[in-house]
């Protein structure tokens, strides 16, 4: 009887083991094809630079003459500003049917609210606002309008970044720190459907410590605080084209050095003062 209770529990042990193996192979699986997904999005944005001298726009507002097809992504007017995006500037998508989305979203997102899980803008991917820019945006972005950099304005590229895992389509360093140089507004963390440009705000990166002490659209909370992938890594789409995989969260986070400085720099923002390579642009966009 006692040998029969022994092996019962090492099969029991056997079984858990092999279960515990199984869900840590699926994880690096997806984390691979994150990585993939990401090398992908960072050719096609360096390939643009290299035809057009600068990076896209990481949003504008619709050109008169065209827009991305199907419609524009997100859900536009409701939760996001409708435009363009960074992403329409390098692949083809049609925003109706969701074709093309697949290099845009990341598989190991743990989002639990439908209205979030279902926006391609939210718990994908989010390229540098300090390098991107926009034609105009909603508020407080507007320091982060202008002119996109060129590879020339950014003297480290291979420490500097394109795009990394992010709980929105577009991020800055704001999101990153404790203490924002600005006053950013606190979404709706009760509502199923957040409201217009919460989830912009709410931006972070997965697993990032300060995350416990932001205030979340619902829904957020695992893919934020929990993290993506094994022990809270992102990976990172660097500006030479490399891929940084499995970089820790705790990696990006900006600290406030004095009054007037971060550490943002060369990770976030190319360059100490940026502000010289920017040309004025247009009025925010207005909250409907």
């Amino acid at each position: 009887m006692v040998e029969l209770l022994v092996v019962v529990a090492i099969i029991a042990v056997l079984l858990v083991l092999s279960v515990e193996g199984l869900r840590v192979v699926r994880e690096q699986a997806r984390a691979a094809v994150c990585a993939a997904n990401v090398r992908q999005l960072v050719m096609g944005l360096t390939a643009y630079e290299t035809a057009n001298e600068r990076f896209p726009l990481g949003f504008q507002l619709p050109d008169p003459r065209g827009r991305p097809t199907g419609r524009s992504a997100g859900a536009a007017g409701l939760m996001d500003p409708g435009g363009w995006w960074w992403f329409d500037h390098i692949l083809k998508f049609n925003h109706l049917t969701m074709d093309g989305y697949k290099v845009l979203t990341c598989p190991s997102k743990h989002l639990e609210n439908p209205s979030l899980k279902l926006n391609i803008l939210c718990g994908n991917y989010g390229a540098n606002l300090s390098v991107f820019r926009t034609s105009s945006y909603i508020r407080p972005y507007k320091p982060f309008q202008g002119v996109p950099l060129s590879m020339d304005q950014i003297p480290r590229p291979s420490q500097t970044f394109l795009v990394v895992d992010s709980g929105y389509s577009l991020i800055s360093w704001w999101h990153v720190v404790g203490e924002p140089p600005v006053e950013i507004p606190t979404p709706d963390s009760e509502s199923e459907i957040p409201m217009f440009g919460s989830a912009q705000h709410a931006a972070y990166v997965p697993g990032m410590s300060i995350n416990r002490d932001k205030t979340l659209c619902q829904g957020q909370t695992l893919d934020a605080i929990g993290g993506r992938h094994p022990h809270r890594t992102v990976n990172v789409g660097m500006a030479d084209g490399s891929v940084a995989v499995k970089m820790q969260a705790d990696d990006l986070a900006v600290e406030r050095l004095d009054e007037e400085r971060w550490s943002n720099t060369p990770l976030w923002q190319p360059k100490a003062d940026p502000a010289s390579a920017v040309t004025p642009a247009t009025a925010a966009v207005p909250t409907p």
